[in-house]
C-alpha cells in the first residue's frame, strides 16, 4: 500500500541508515525533508555528499519513486477490482433497435449474471455469432456467456408460453438453459387475452393506432395496475392461481364482450407450464442483492428505449413500461448507489418502429438507403423501420434523464458511402423560429419543430475491418467526435458491422 510504502522509506533515507547502506560517516550525508513528513519522500534533497554517493542516493532516490508510482497503480486497479460488485447498464437511447443486444453479448462474458427488468416479448434483440443470428425476447442476450446466469426481473411482463418456445429454441441451437436462468417471483404473467385485447384496442383506433406490437405488454401492465394481474409466484399455490385466473378471465370478457377465454382448458394449460416454471422460480430481489454483496457483478440489459418511456417518450406513442434508468431499480429491487457504468446505445443515425412523431425522419433517398443497408426490419414485427439522421436534441434529452457514463454509437459504417451527413443540432419552432429547449412534451408542437442540421462530408472507404479507432478514415473520426462533442458523453465502443466483433473500443 503507497502509505505503508511512504512510511518505510521516510525510515530509510534517514541520515544513519544511509550511512549505514553506504558506508559514509553520519556527518557526511544528512536529507532536508518537507514539512509534511507524510510526503517526505517527495521532497527530499540530497546534500553535502560526494559525486559517487549522491548519484547512488539519486539513483536510490528515482527507484523510490517508480516503485510508488506502481504500488500507487496497483491500489487503483485493486480499488476498481474491490468494486466489481458494482451494477453495469445497457440503455435504448433513441427509440428502440440500437444494438444493445449485441453490447450485452460482448460485455456479458466478463460478467456473472445478466439481468432484464422492463417490459416484455415486445423487446427484440438480433446478436450474430459466427454467421449464427440469435434473436431473443425475453431472455437476456447474456444467456449465450456458458458462463453467466440470467434473471427476469420483477419488472418484466413474461408470456409464459413464449419464454418456453424461447427456451426451446436456445436449446435446439446447442445453447445450455440448465440451472442459469430465473424468473422473479413477482413479475407479471402476460395471458393470450392480453394480447387478444391489444390488439383490438390497436384495431379499434384506426388511423390513430399507437403501433403496438400486440404482445399483450400494455394489458398486462393495467392488470398488474388494477391490482387484479397474477404473478408468477402464483403458480406454486395452484388453489389460489386457479381463483385469480377465474377471477381476471371473467372480468376481461365483461370489459371485452367479444373475447371469449376457455377456462377450463387455459387453466389445464398453465398447470402443465407450472410444471416447467415452478423450478426456475425465485426471489430474485434477494438473490441479486447477495449475489451483489458478495462480489458478483451484474449486467442489466435494457429493453426498448427512453423515447418509448411511458413517462419521458413521445406519449401516448410509447410501450407501458420505463425503460430508462429508473426500471433498473423498480424492476430489479435493487439500491441507486449499486449502480455504476450507465452505457446509452445510439446508432450513428435515427430509427423509429411504429407512428408517433420523428423529427429527423428522411422519407427520400437518404432513408432508402439507411433501411437497405442498415437492414431496418422490427426484429419483434419484422415491421419496416423509419429511418432518419441523428438527433442531437432528442440524445441530450436522453443522456439528461439517464447520466449516461459512456455511450456505444453502433452501425457507423451504414452511413458508408453518403456523400453529405446531417446532424440534427437544434429544434426550432416552424413558425415564430426560436429555438425550443429540451423536448416538447406535447405532441402538436413536436410534429411542428423545424430542425436545424449541420453537415458534414462523408466517406466511402470500408470500415468494416477497422479494428481502432485511428484506423477509421479522417471525416468517420471527425463524424464521430463531433456526436460526442454534442451530445457531452464520451463514446466508448463503435459499430462498424454486424457481426459479434466487429467493434472499435476507445479508452474513454
Amino acid at each position: 500500500h503507497p502509505t505503508m510504502f511512504r512510511q518505510a522509506a521516510s525510515k530509510l533515507l534517514q541520515p544513519s541508515s544511509l550511512a549505514a547502506a553506504f558506508g559514509i560517516s553520519g556527518t557526511a550525508a544528512y536529507l532536508i525533508h518537507s514539512n509534511d513528513s507524510s510526503t517526505a519522500v517527495n521532497s527530499t534533497h540530497l546534500v553535502k555528499c560526494d559525486a559517487h554517493t549522491n548519484d547512488l542516493l539519486h539513483q536510490l532516490h528515482n527507484k523510490f519513486d517508480a516503485l510508488q508510482a506502481q504500488l500507487t497503480a496497483n491500489s487503483a486497479a485493486s480499488n476498481e477490482n474491490a468494486n466489481e460488485n458494482k451494477i453495469d447498464v445497457v440503455l435504448g437511447a433513441q427509440w428502440g433497435d440500437e444494438g444493445k443486444g449485441k453490447l450485452v453479448d460482448m460485455l456479458g462474458m466478463h460478467y456473472d449474471i445478466c439481468a432484464r427488468v422492463a417490459g416484455g416479448s415486445n423487446a427484440g434483440h438480433t446478436i450474430v455469432v459466427e454467421g449464427i443470428k440469435y434473436k431473443f425476447h425475453l431472455i437476456p442476450s447474456g444467456i449465450l456467456n456458458p458462463k453467466a446466469k440470467c434473471v427476469i426481473g420483477n419488472g418484466v411482463v413474461i408470456h409464459l408460453p413464449g419464454f418456453l418456445k424461447e427456451m426451446q429454441g436456445l436449446h435446439d441451437a446447442g445453447i445450455s438453459t440448465q440451472d442459469r436462468i430465473f424468473i422473479s417471483d413477482r413479475a407479471h404473467v402476460v395471458f393470450d387475452f392480453h394480447q387478444e385485447v391489444d390488439g383490438k384496442k390497436e384495431h379499434t383506433l384506426g388511423r390513430n393506432k399507437i403501433g403496438t406490437t400486440k404482445k399483450g405488454i400494455g394489458p398486462a401492465y393495467a392488470s398488474k395496475i388494477s391490482r387484479n394481474g397474477i404473478r408468477v409466484g402464483d403458480l406454486h399455490d395452484w388453489e389460489y392461481f386457479e381463483e385469480r385466473f377465474i377471477a381476471l378471465a371473467n372480468a376481461t370478457m365483461a370489459e371485452h364482450p367479444s373475447i371469449r377465454i376457455d377456462i377450463d382448458a387455459e387453466l389445464a394449460k398453465y398447470k402443465q407450464i407450472a410444471a416447467k416454471i415452478k423450478p426456475l422460480t425465485i426471489d430474485t430481489i434477494e438473490y441479486i442483492n447477495d449475489s451483489w454483496s458478495n462480489g458478483t457483478r451484474v449486467l442489466v440489459e435494457g429493453a426498448n428505449a427512453t423515447m418509448l418511456d411511458i413517462d419521458f417518450g413521445t406519449y401516448p406513442y410509447v410501450t407501458s413500461s420505463n425503460p430508462s434508468v429508473g426500471s433498473v431499480l423498480t424492476g430489479l429491487g435493487v439500491s441507486p448507489n449499486k449502480l455504476s457504468g450507465i452505457y446509452g446505445t445510439v446508432k450513428a443515425y435515427c430509427t423509429r418502429v411504429g407512428e408517433g412523431p420523428f423529427p429527423t425522419e428522411q422519407i427520400n433517398d437518404v432513408g432508402d438507403h439507411l433501411g437497405t443497408v442498415g437492414a431496418e426490419y422490427g426484429t419483434t414485427t419484422g415491421r419496416q423501420r423509419r429511418c432518419g439522421w441523428l438527433d442531437i436534441p432528442q440524445m441530450q434529452y436522453s443522456a439528461k434523464i439517464n447520466g449516461f457514463t459512456a455511450l456505444n454509437l453502433t452501425k457507423l459504417d451504414v452511413l458508408t458511402g453518403i456523400g453529405k451527413i446531417q446532424l440534427g443540432v437544434k429544434y426550432v419552432d416552424a413558425v415564430t423560429g426560436e429555438s425550443i429547449a429540451g423536448m416538447p412534451a406535447s405532441l402538436r408542437q413536436l410534429y411542428k419543430v423545424r430542425v436545424v442540421y449541420e453537415e458534414m462530408d462523408g466517406w466511402t472507404e470500408d470500415i468494416s475491418k477497422c479494428q481502432r479507432f485511428e484506423d477509421l478514415p479522417v471525416n468517420a473520426q471527425k463524424y464521430v467526435k463531433r456526436v460526442e462533442e454534442l451530445i457531452g458523453v464520451p463514446i466508448k465502443w463503435i459499430g462498424v458491422g454486424p457481426g459479434r466483433k466487429d467493434i472499435i473500443y476507445c479508452d474513454v
